[in-house]
């Protein structure tokens, strides 16, 4: 016998709302404020675009945070919601009073919106903690008294929405301020982007992502623009390699000029936490000025498929803005030989903080590894480290799991497959690849348990996958 569940009060006052198909602002004015979240949420859902445009105008909370709702952009939805600013805007209401202080369209804060619908046990009201939880994440700046419309951008990609927002934002720029916290930027031409940084103020941004395939003379144009971000924290340059991607080449003296206009930006970035940079942007030897240009401690640097120089290297190991590193990670970023002892360095400055390292496809042999080796065992702090595609011996594999086996935090370790697993012209041999492993795993376990570990071959050159040992071996396509 089925159990039937009448809808409650509150659901039938909202029906009856939705059923109007517009409010004015004698009904918003007699609703309870815990009623405006649901509503909301019911008239975004349901596209009422006329009720959407009065509760935005009539919102009683310092904060909406609709880029919650947003999963797929709805351009006539969207329209709605600015809509309903444009209504606020008009309104004789003192900024003093007016209790809509921000528009969020961020993805954030969907707790907000799980709470309100009742997929939480907890009450959405005008004086919760969920309000306060809302307003805790916007920027100081946000609480002056212009509205603020807080947003990220992603140039290059699904531009329909975001285009109708900078055109609305740029007729508005008197009455409400843009504020883009972080902007992806994708092939996009120079000239475009500083049209774009005309209509806000470039210092709120504070996570930077570059996708480009011009490399050098992009970033020489855009240095200027880069060198305005004084609040960024985190920045992520990515090179695009395209086949049919043609590129005028730079003289060597414009190469260098480019690098430097670019590197010389650093200087200006106080806060900086985080870099990443994803493929060979920069010519040898320039890389030490960006080392050189680094104004605050760095939590985190990634390096993937870049060329670093002797002097680059030894510029990094003595750079005190990378002594209090947590994450160090080198992929396909092959040392000079002629200098091993400035990664060693490098890892001896960021022992006590030194919490993931990578070193995978590095090409580090015997000798390079042993010189590292007294360093890794005083990084007490690490829980992940990553040695794939390198080229060690079974001896001095055995040695780094002796260094490693001291580590109490570790909880992820990756580790090369032994030389000797492969015969003279490269090629697998798998049933030593599974005796070498197991017994390298049984060197480790006789000083600890490991959490997740794992033992790898190079990268198979015909279905570009692994064999893998984790206590049993798990073979790459070719070989199944």
């Amino acid at each position: 016998m089925s159990t039937y569940n009448p809808p409650t009060l509150q659901k039938l006052a909202l029906d009856a709302l939705l059923r109007k198909d517009a409010i004015n602002s004698s009904d918003l004015d007699h609703l309870p404020t815990v009623l405006f979240p649901p509503l909301f949420l019911e008239a975004f859902n349901g596209r009422h675009t006329e009720i959407l445009k009065a509760m935005v105008a009539a919102w009683p909370f310092p904060c909406l945070p609709v880029g919650a709702l947003m999963k797929t952009p709805d351009v006539e939805v969207f329209q709605a919601v600015l809509d309903g600013v444009d209504i606020l805007l008009t309104q004789n209401v003192s900024p003093r009073i007016r209790k809509l202080q921000v528009l969020d369209l961020r993805d954030v804060h969907q707790e907000f919106w799980d709470v309100c619908a009742g997929r939480k046990d907890e009450v959405c009201s005008a004086k919760t903690g969920n309000e306060k939880h809302v307003a805790k994440h916007i920027p100081r700046y946000a609480l002056r008294q212009r509205l603020k419309v807080v947003t990220d951008l992603s140039l290059g990609f699904r531009l329909q929405h975001q285009i109708y927002l900078l055109k609305w934002a740029q007729q508005r720029k008197q009455s409400l301020r843009l504020c883009c916290l972080k902007m992806k930027i994708c092939h996009f031409s120079v000239e475009s982007i500083r049209e774009i940084l005309n209509i806000f103020q470039p210092n709120y941004i504070e996570e930077l992502e570059i996708y480009t395939k011009q490399v050098l003379s992009f970033l020489g144009c855009f240095a200027p623009c880069f060198g305005q971000m004084r609040n960024l924290r985190k920045f992520h340059l990515r090179e695009i390699r395209s086949r049919n991607s043609v590129g005028g080449v730079l003289r060597f003296a414009d190469v260098k000029n480019c690098a430097a206009k670019f590197l010389s930006q650093f200087s200006k970035l106080n806060y900086l936490q985080h870099f990443c940079m994803n493929g060979d942007f920069f010519p040898s030897d320039n890389m030490k000025q960006l080392f050189r240009c680094l104004k605050s401690p760095l939590e985190s640097l990634s390096m993937t498929v870049c060329q670093l120089s002797k002097s680059d290297l030894k510029q990094m190991s003595e750079c005190q803005r990378l002594h209090q590193l947590k994450h160090l990670h080198f992929d396909g970023v092959v040392f000079p030989k002629s200098c091993p002892k400035s990664l060693r360095i490098l890892l001896e400055n960021v022992s006590d903080t030194l919490q993931t390292l990578q070193l995978e496809n590095c090409r580090m042999n015997d000798s390079q590894l042993n010189v590292r080796l007294p360093a890794l065992g005083q990084c007490s702090q690490l829980t992940s480290v990553n040695f794939y595609e390198n080229d060690f011996s079974t001896a001095v594999m055995e040695d780094l799991l002796q260094c490693m086996a001291n580590q109490s935090k570790l909880i992820v370790e990756h580790y090369p497959a032994p030389l000797e697993c492969y015969d003279h012209e490269g090629y697998l041999i798998l049933h030593r690849f599974s005796q070498l492993c197991r017994n390298l795993m049984d060197t480790l376990m006789a000083r600890r348990q490991p959490q997740t570990i794992t033992f790898a071959t190079k990268t198979c050159r015909y279905c570009r996958s692994r064999c893998i040992y984790d206590k049993e071996t798990r073979l790459c396509r070719c070989w199944q």
